[in-house]
């Protein structure tokens, strides 16, 4: 009997090691596990329209929810507030200079190597779904349908690795069903995911979803207090701007006055765009969605028509914000409700626990503070961009973060959360120490913001500057070589420039030190400036000297 026993004792010791060694590997597997990564970012989408920040214009519950279930940051910044330029720095995790996508037309640097490729090359499954802006064969993507150039509202063009494609119906709702339908039916369950999920609204011209503009353009909207700002304490820069709402929106295209009605009026239009790309965007409907359309907007330009010739200059402003509002609130309403789906799939099929789920803008916007509307601006509204992340595995529910974080900063973030080495010529930071709750690790103090189209659409002149949580410095050059500081404390609607006040002479000289290492740092200089601005020559828009 006795050998039977030590056989069984041997036998016993065995299968306890094999166990012990396949729970080891079971636990492993369960730590390495990479996160899924869903990236959502809207166009021109304000903080100040999030309810997460602010609530004085609408409720944003679904966006919300992403703060609530994670941070909330409120210091994030942009390094270039432009369309496709923000894009080319989120994808590569370069400032604009480097990746050569300084603006909407320059071409972007093919040789740069982006993020998706990283991941796709790991063992990510990758795709994108919506407004991409830039390129019609996005680099790094299993799959991607995504809108030509801005795209449209109503009944969209895609672009698609199979061949381009309409699809009838609004567009907001379209990304979401292109998207759900990805997740449905050619998701690798295997393979971690990477998702980009892009909407085009809010951007201009601002044409909301029948639902909604049927209920928003009865609302009314609080007015910002610098909606009739004179720039009086500002520079050259903020005063030949042209983005103010009352002289540069147009009433045709923007506020949704047909033109015929307008030019009865004889309402002077910056130029002849306006009404055609309201004619352009109105033969896409469909004839019910004309329909309905007219059965709201009709009665609107019936009323303005009455109006109009009695209206004061601060009548027309107020007027126009009204509609600006109805129609840009009207869209982001679309935007929360479509988040809202996403984030209802991920929760119902048991995505969320390890994936991480990011809401951006791809810049901020002006909701008519200081009298604009558009974007380019080192100044906040413009400048800082929306940020909300959640992470269940990692990120603490209901936090906030004031650190100065970038766009640039996205790249490195996602690769070392997937365990992935970041290329050395990433000139951004990872947020990993943030989200994992160790603040004490980030070490940076101020970021870096050049803006280069100029002369161009709405004529923000070039600058470059430095933001930390105190002050903002900013040197305008070109044609003109101004400097502002903005005490970000005590004047948080940058209303004085205080420049020149004796009482900031430190401060201006310590942050010069500064912009001029960041400078360095990131590999931006002088004779870069004078490069791009020979590119314009070289393109005709600056006339040789």
């Amino acid at each position: 009997m006795r050998p039977t026993k030590y056989i069984n004792v041997a036998t016993l010791m065995i299968l306890v090691t094999i166990l012990t060694f396949m729970y080891s590997c079971k636990d492993n597997a369960k730590q390495e596990k990479r996160p899924n990564i869903v990236f959502i970012m809207s166009d021109d989408h304000a903080y100040q329209a999030i309810s997460a920040y602010n609530d004085r214009l609408i409720g944003t519950p679904n966006i919300d929810r992403i703060a609530d279930e994670g941070m909330l940051f409120t210091n994030a910044s942009v390094t270039n507030s432009i369309c496709a330029p923000s894009r080319a720095t989120i994808l590569t995790g370069k400032h604009t200079h480097i990746h050569g996508k300084i603006d909407n037309v320059f071409p972007f640097d093919t040789t740069n190597v982006t993020f998706p490729q990283i991941l796709k090359e790991n063992g990510y499954q990758t795709a994108m779904f919506g407004k991409l802006h830039f390129g019609n064969n996005p680099k790094g993507f299993d799959e991607f349908k995504i809108l030509p150039d801005q795209g449209d509202y109503y009944n969209p063009e895609f672009i698609t690795n199979k061949g381009d494609t309409t699809i009838m119906g609004y567009v907001t709702d379209i990304i979401t069903d292109l998207t759900l339908e990805w997740f449905e039916n050619r998701r690798e369950e295997e393979k971690p995911f990477m998702l980009f999920y892009l909407h085009k609204a809010p951007h201009r011209e601002w044409f909301a979803a029948p639902r909604h503009y049927k209920d928003f353009t009865k609302k009314n909207f609080p007015e910002p207090a610098s909606l009739f700002d004179d720039y009086k304490g500002r520079g050259t820069a903020a005063k030949e701007a042209e983005m103010n709402i009352r002289k540069h929106m147009t009433v045709s295209a923007d506020n949704k006055i047909y033109p015929e009605i307008a030019k009865e009026l004889g309402i002077e239009e910056p130029s002849e765009w306006g009404y055609n790309v309201f004619k352009s965007k109105y033969s896409r409907f469909t004839d019910e969605q004309k329909a309905e359309w007219d059965a709201v907007y009709g009665p609107i330009n019936e009323d303005f028509k009455k109006r109009y010739p009695s209206m004061t200059d601060e009548d027309y402003m107020r007027w126009k914000y009204q509609r600006y509002m109805q129609d840009y609130l009207g869209c982001i309403a679309a935007v929360d409700e479509n988040v809202g789906r996403l984030l209802n799939y991920l929760n119902e099929n048991g995505l969320s626990e390890n994936t991480i789920v990011v809401y951006t803008s791809d810049q901020g916007f002006y909701l008519g503070e200081h009298g604009w509307f558009d974007k380019r601006f080192i100044y906040d509204e413009s400048f800082k961009t929306p940020l909300l992340v959640k992470w269940p595995e990692k990120i603490k529910a209901g936090t906030k973060s004031s650190v100065m974080v970038q766009n640039l900063d996205f790249a490195q973030t996602f690769l070392e959360a997937a365990g992935v080495e970041a290329p050395e010529d990433m000139q951004g930071e990872s947020l990993m120490p943030l989200l994992e709750g160790h603040p004490e690790e980030w070490t940076r103090e101020g970021v870096y913001y050049h803006y280069y189209e100029y002369p161009g659409f709405h004529m923000v002149k070039r600058h470059y500057g430095i933001v930390n949580e105190d002050f903002k410095l900013a040197h305008f050059y070109y044609d003109i070589d101004e400097w502002e500081l903005y005490d970000r404390k005590k004047d948080p609607m940058e209303m004085n420039n205080v420049y020149n006040d004796p009482a900031y002479v430190d401060v201006v000289k310590e942050l010069k030190g500064k912009l001029k290492e960041l400078r360095v740092k990131y590999k931006d200089s002088k004779e870069l400036d004078q490069y791009y601005i020979q590119k314009y020559k070289d393109r005709g828009i600056i006339k040789s000297d």
